[in-house]
């Protein structure tokens, strides 16, 4: 049984397919036109990973630097809006601004994780701008991170950290009613060659009302055992696959 739900953002028809990063299989990861893709197949939640620039603009953005994406060994937070704006990744795509995204999709539920501490005052000042705390999930790989969005935000849907998520495996383990403020665990199949999401941790976690929600699986048949494990939601790079994989199990919900 799935855990009831307490974060609006979660609130939604069969299981929540994540369109990591926008996905890359059509066009290059965190770009517009990989977010279209993603929406035009009918994906309502998509991944990105923001960054700030110099002067406090909010970035959908991956990496620390732009070596892998734009050929430069560059700090992306070294850089001012107008020298990023005027940079392309691979095809002549734009580096997106998450106000422009939060605009050009708004429909759509976005999972960010704030990459780095200069963009957390960045963020939160954009979204209480544009309102949108409704509209999001924030993660990250600092549990510090999380709490200080949600310092300024309130309590707006927050998944694990990587304390959180080593907390909940153990209490998972050894069947401790523990109790957690985050709507989802998003976690990979497997940590330091721990096992991570198996269905006895997926019904613990329905158990203290958390949704699980696992990244990223781009395999068919992971994809299957994940859903036999009874996850809530998946995130992946390619989004035709695990969309076939959902309709085809009566699980693409309305509206994705």
């Amino acid at each position: 049984m799935r855990p009831k739900v307490e974060y609006a953002y979660l609130d939604h028809d069969g299981v929540l397919a994540f369109a990591h990063r926008g996905g890359d299989r059509v066009a290059p990861e965190n770009t517009v036109a990989a977010f279209q893709d993603a929406v035009d197949q009918g994906y309502r939640y998509l991944e990105t990973d923001v960054h700030a620039s110099a002067d406090g603009v909010v970035y959908a953005f991956h990496d620390d630097d732009l070596q892998r994406m734009v050929g430069e060994p560059v700090a992306i937070s070294t850089l001012h809006a107008k020298q990023i704006d005027a940079l392309r990744v691979a095809g002549g795509h734009a580096i997106p601004r998450m106000a422009d995204l939060f605009e050009a999709f708004p429909d759509a539920r976005f999972n960010i994780d704030a990459k780095a501490w200069p963009v957390v005052e960045p963020l939160c000042d954009l979204v209480q701008k544009t309102k949108t705390e409704a509209r999001i999930c924030i993660g990250s790989f600092s549990d510090a991170r999380i709490q200080a969005v949600r310092a300024r935000l309130g309590d707006v849907c927050h998944s694990l950290g990587p304390k959180g998520a080593l907390r909940f495996r153990l209490a998972s383990l050894a069947r401790l009613p523990v109790s957690f403020t985050q709507g989802a665990g998003q976690l990979p199949m497997r940590q330091f060659g721990v096992p991570m999401v198996t269905k006895a941790s997926v019904a613990y976690a329905h158990k203290c009302g958390m949704q699980v929600h696992v990244w990223t699986i781009n395999c068919e048949s992971t994809m299957h055992k994940l859903l036999d494990m009874g996850v809530d939601g998946v995130m992946t790079d390619d989004c035709a696959l695990l969309k076939k994989v959902l309709v085809a199990r009566n699980l693409w919900g309305a509206g994705h």
